[in-house]
């Protein structure tokens, strides 16, 4: 082997990274080989991006996707970052810290959380119930008798938790959140925060100043008289 005839030192700081990098992905695969699997904890599918890992969503147009994965959440149109991770994770595990964080910053539990249906299981029904808190969704289980006003609930809360999935596409289609550029971690995790700080300042802005344009637009139609 080389390192056995010349000392590592000779390496720049960003060879000798890339033959760290080199070396892991050869032993991944080398494990796989030897298993006659497909799959290894923290596989590596990119040199320049050791960081990033392939995260299965079984989507039509793509099954895998590569990048980050993050859980927000939306208060009065402002959305907060509430995880992010290079790896794969149950997003149903961070709702009791999204909502200790929730009480950190009103001071208060929420009445209730609009929440897609991975995360109505035992253990967040259980922590929601505790804190006097609505999860919506149906009840686990098969329907009951006289639970239509449930049903009704649980309807309205599904129209109304379409403005999250809407901030997903906001940020994807108007500020490029599904298609990260930067290329160290680091820099990529920076660029993702920055993105939805642009997308609640222009929340801000919108708020502050509608009611201002829908007054000088009223003003403009009264009629003048001279």
């Amino acid at each position: 082997m080389l390192a056995e005839k010349t000392s590592l030192n000779q390496l720049s700081p960003w060879q000798y990274q890339q033959l760290l990098v080199i070396s892991e992905l050869y032993r991944q695969q080398q494990e796989m080989y030897n298993k006659r699997t497909h799959s290894v904890e923290d596989r590596i599918v990119s040199l320049s991006q050791p960081h990033v890992r392939p995260i299965v969503r079984g989507k039509v147009n793509a099954s895998v996707e590569f990048g980050a994965k993050i859980a927000i959440s939306l208060v009065d149109g402002y959305v907060r970052m509430e995880k992010l991770s290079w790896d794969n994770f149950n997003e149903s595990t961070t709702l009791n810290a999204a909502v200790e964080a929730y009480v950190q910053r009103y001071g208060c539990y929420p009445e209730a959380i609009l929440a897609d249906q991975i995360y109505r299981n035992r253990e967040n029904l259980r922590f929601c119930k505790q804190y006097g808190i609505r999860l919506s969704g149906p009840s686990l289980g098969h329907p009951k008798k006289g639970e239509e006003q449930d049903r009704n609930q649980a309807r309205q809360d599904a129209s109304a938790r379409n403005a999250i999935e809407g901030k997903f596409g906001e940020g994807k289609r108007s500020y490029g959140l599904g298609r990260i550029r930067a290329r160290l971690r680091e820099t990529s995790e920076t660029v993702i925060a920055l993105q939805l700080l642009v997308m609640n300042l222009k929340r801000k802005l919108r708020v502050l100043f509608l009611p201002l344009f829908r007054l000088l637009l009223n003003l403009s139609r009264q009629p003048q008289w001279t």
